[in-house]
């Protein structure tokens, strides 16, 4: 899928989801806003951005997409937002990524703008297969290596991410604990990209750390 949108300039989705941020407040530090850390992160090499946020009210949620929206067509990155469609089309997301609990992608696009991107989370070949057939642009694969963000998410194997990645047509990002150290581990796997929490928002320095995770995600991508 090659973006469409003049923002993006034809860049395929696959080289849109590369390094994926995904926030996560609670891994703030002291002094920090979330709107500082995206931009670190993308002035480091993010190329995608998901807003992530649970447990506050629609309109706290609103008014922080805004927030981040701004950052991300500033710097012509893709901006996707976590489970709520409706607020994703209200502040011109550019798209959304659905759960398995969340609206289901072929009543989102009755609604949704021409172009607009649809993530759907997978964690087997049978729930992936399903997800493209229903209409999902690329599929968040995982928890891969564990997660501090999900306290029931249970792991997949790499072998079951690339027969993941062999069974669709469309980009599959994994995610769950990729870091600097377990990163390489993807090569052979296809993916796409990785979506990344901790592995950013912990560091001391986002940009110099999302510089190093492109620079791997690179390697990955190349072999």
């Amino acid at each position: 899928m090659t973006m469409a949108t003049d923002k993006f300039k034809g860049r395929s989705l696959s080289d849109m989801l590369t390094l994926y941020l995904v926030s996560d407040r609670s891994w703030l530090k002291d002094g920090e806003s979330l709107e500082s850390v995206v931009k670190e992160a993308i002035l480091g090499g993010a190329s995608a951005i998901q807003l992530r946020e649970k447990n506050i009210p629609k309109q706290d949620f609103l008014e922080k997409a805004k927030a981040i929206k701004k950052i991300t067509d500033t710097y012509n990155v893709l901006f996707i937002v976590n489970d709520d469609a409706d607020v994703a089309i209200e502040v011109g997301a550019d798209g959304v990524h659905l759960g398995a609990s969340d609206s289901a992608i072929a009543e989102v696009r009755k609604i949704a703008p021409k172009d607009f991107i649809i993530g759907s989370s997978a964690r087997s070949v049978d729930i992936a297969k399903r997800a493209e057939a229903d209409g999902a642009d690329y599929l968040g694969v995982g928890a891969v290596f564990g997660t501090a963000t999900k306290s029931d998410a249970k792991t997949i194997s790499v072998d079951v991410l690339s027969d993941i990645v062999k069974a669709v047509d469309i980009p599959v990002v994994a995610i769950g604990g990729v870091n600097y150290k377990n990163i390489l581990e993807l090569r052979g796997s296809g993916v796409a990209g990785a979506a990344i929490v901790s592995g950013i928002l912990k560091a001391d320095d986002k940009r110099r750390e999302s510089e190093r995770l492109l620079s791997l995600m690179k390697e990955v991508k190349n072999g």
